[in-house]
């Protein structure tokens, strides 16, 4: 069992805290902040237990020094101060010479974010590649290392794996909630157990439709996953996109030929069309021309995976039904979560691009449970572990240090 904050002997000590703030930010203005106020509940408890605390954590992809006017988080520490209620400082930069001078004189309860970590991999990709003086030094700062940060718990970065070889380390409140929601619903579901998938590439999720399809009743496709079954089966789904790997085409033939009575695919959809952005038609599956792009699921579709929803007692959804960002491409996705909301079931949205389209119509009060994961919550259902998890202490180290 991995070490858990509130058995940890936190009182007085310099505790550092990687945190998940990569949030969305336009022109320094916060889109989102629900990943601050996740984090809120472990800060406090720091607080409360008199500790220096200092705030690590990535914002974007940072490859070149012009990227790093945009991804600053300097917007995150002027909102933490407004949700915690007191001083917020902000470090401008990162590897600081004078950060551990700077940390002996703050005060017990003092909070310092340093800036985006990420800035380091310019030009050395210091913090991706895991740089052991990176992540000493990152140690060199606190006496304790509390990793609150799931969604980039599947990186294996200095602020995320290096520095617990140097410190004692545990979870934090939000990683704790984030693993006990995926291990109790979705680890031992109760079943009839419902997925929803889509998504682009059928080769980025591949592990994970074949990790849950033994687990699930039904698995109900759509987009360019849905797209290259269709393919396998020799429909015509015309400049739609859908793999082009010959291998990845003789795996899903034998997977719909091991789970042909749990897979359901689309019967029909709305297309655009290669040569006129404004053409937007319905068509059944069997009648997509050379010309036509699958962009949405269609009614008949949503008929078909409704009668697998209703018999279900929990679902997973991950990835949305189509291009929802476009009004004439949105039916599919926003019924969808009309017929999920009214179910009297465990449903359960992981993945970025889902909690994200969740959001944007307005259904995030609507579900039980939304794993702010993204990439790292799909690891972990394929894989059962990550290496950001798996490289904190476990209880039973901590005791024998205290020894």
């Amino acid at each position: 069992m991995k070490q858990r904050i509130e058995n940890m002997d936190l009182k007085d000590k310099r505790v550092i805290v990687r945190c998940d703030y990569n949030i969305p930010i336009q022109n320094g203005i916060i889109l989102d902040d629900t990943k601050i106020v996740e984090s809120l509940e472990t800060i406090r408890y720091l607080i409360k237990n008199n500790c220096k605390i200092i705030l690590l954590s990535h914002l974007g992809k940072v490859r070149t020094e012009q990227d790093k006017y945009y991804h600053s988080l300097e917007p995150v520490a002027k909102r933490l101060k407004e949700l915690v209620g007191r001083e917020v400082y902000f470090n401008k930069e990162v590897m600081d010479p004078s950060l551990p001078e700077r940390i002996q004189m703050m005060l017990p309860r003092d909070i310092l974010l340093l800036e985006n970590t990420r800035f380091l991999d310019v030009p050395n990709k210091l913090e991706s590649n895991n740089n052991i003086q990176l992540a000493a030094f990152f140690a060199s700062l606190a006496d304790v290392f509390v990793m609150d940060a799931f969604a980039s718990a599947h990186r294996e970065h200095a602020s995320t794996v290096g520095i617990t070889k140097f410190l004692p380390s545990c979870i934090g409140f939000s990683v704790e909630r984030e693993l006990a929601s995926l291990e109790r619903f979705l680890k031992n579901p109760e079943h009839p157990f419902t997925v929803i998938m889509g998504g682009a590439k059928v080769e980025d999720k591949l592990k994970l439709i074949e990790t849950l399809l033994p687990k699930c009743d039904h698995l109900l496709l759509a987009g360019g996953l849905a797209n290259s079954f269709l393919k396998t089966l020799n429909f015509n789904i015309g400049s739609s996109l859908a793999t082009e790997s010959e291998y990845t085409m003789e795996k899903l033939k034998q997977i719909m030929l091991n789970y042909r009575e749990k897979l359901m695919l689309p019967l029909d959809a709305v297309v655009g069309s290669t040569y006129d952005e404004s053409y937007a038609r319905y068509k059944k599956i069997n009648e997509i021309g050379d010309n036509d792009v699958i962009l949405d699921i269609g009614v008949k579709t949503l008929e078909k995976y409704k009668t697998a929803i209703a018999a279900s007692k929990t679902i997973f959804l991950n990835g949305t039904m189509g291009f929802y960002e476009d009004i004439r491409f949105s039916n599919g996705t926003k019924e969808l979560f009309n017929i999920l909301k009214n179910q009297n079931a465990i449903v359960v949205v992981g993945g970025g691009d889902s909690v994200g389209a969740v959001k944007r119509l307005g259904y995030q009060n609507e579900f039980t449970y939304l794993s702010c994961g993204g990439g790292a919550t799909l690891e972990y259902l394929t894989k059962g572990s990550l290496v950001g998890i798996e490289s904190i202490m476990e209880a039973k180290q901590i005791e024998v240090l205290d020894d």
